[in-house]
């Protein structure tokens, strides 16, 4: 596939500006360290099943007298 010369030439301009402007990262874009990469809730919900399904491991060993 053949692009024309028109075209070539209009990526490699845009390509060089790029270029020149590596490093020089406007603040706004930067992303800031408090975000978390899980919602909050669904952390919750995480604990939640881990320790009630902890807690519900404990109370039926408990009751069968240790042996589950």
């Amino acid at each position: 596939m053949t692009i024309s010369r028109r075209v070539a030439d209009r990526k490699n301009e845009k390509f060089q500006k790029n270029v020149t402007k590596r490093g020089f990262v406007p603040e706004t874009t930067v992303k800031k360290g408090s975000d978390y990469p899980v919602g909050p809730i669904l952390l919750g919900f995480f604990v939640f099943v881990v320790i009630g399904s902890s807690l519900f491991q404990i109370i039926r060993t408990a009751t069968s007298g240790g042996m589950a």
